[in-house]
Parts: C-alpha cells; sequence; structure tokens
C-alpha cells in the first residue's frame, strides 16, 4: 500500500499537471483568437470598410477584452477554490477489518464444509 506521503506528492504533482496544461491552452486559444480578429479586420480593411489603423486598434481591442474575461474566469475560480476545500477521502484498511473479513471467511468456509459432509451422509443413507 502506497503510504501518505507517495499520495500526496502524487496529487501535488497532478495539481501541477492540470494547472499547466490549463495555461498551455489559454495561451493557445488567446493566439488563435487573435489570429481571427486579425484575418478579420484585414478583410474589412481589404473592403474599405476600415482604416489599417482602425483594424490594429480592433484586434487590440479584442485581445485586451480576452485577456480581461479571462483573468475575471481565473480569479473567479481561484475565489471559489479557495471558499470551499475539495474533499479527499483516503481508504484505509486496518487490520481489525482485515481480521474480520477473514473470520468470516473461515466461518463460511467451516459451514460450507459441514453441509458437504451432511450431504455426503444423506446420499450414504438414502
Amino acid at each position: 500500500m502506497a503510504g501518505l506521503g507517495d499520495i500526496v506528492q502524487k496529487a501535488f504533482y497532478l495539481g501541477v499537471g492540470l494547472a499547466s496544461y490549463t495555461a498551455e491552452k489559454a495561451g493557445s486559444t488567446l493566439a488563435e483568437l487573435k489570429t481571427q480578429a486579425q484575418k478579420l479586420a484585414d478583410e474589412m480593411v481589404e473592403r474599405g470598410e476600415m482604416t489599417t489603423e482602425e483594424a490594429r486598434k480592433y484586434v487590440d481591442d479584442m485581445i485586451k477584452q480576452a485577456q480581461q474575461q479571462q483573468s475575471i474566469r481565473e480569479s473567479e475560480r481561484s475565489e471559489s477554490k479557495s471558499r470551499e476545500p475539495r474533499p479527499i477521502e483516503i481508504v484505509v484498511e486496518d487490520e481489525e477489518s482485515q481480521q474480520s473479513e477473514t473470520e468470516d471467511l473461515d466461518s463460511l468456509r467451516r459451514q460450507v464444509q459441514s453441509l458437504q459432509e451432511e450431504l455426503s451422509k444423506l446420499r450414504r443413507d438414502g
């Protein structure tokens, strides 16, 4: 059975891995948003619907807004996590429960043996 220290260490590594993965995903999402906003702005410039300066400002505003929303969501997540702790269940089998299970198993074996002997006796007599 793994020690409590091993379990805590694995839980810590899992948390670090999840945080790293989330940060990677957030970065790629912002990059995708910037690319899409830039394409849209370029199309609007080509059509003459806005100037190059307006397009640049439009893309910058979109990125700032997305970053602000992301930081708001992250702060809300951290606030909710800090308010209520995540329950962790650690199952430990103690010697007492193992001994009780062994005694129950032995009792069942004795009963089966007794029934087998009784069945054999009935077959011989009948």
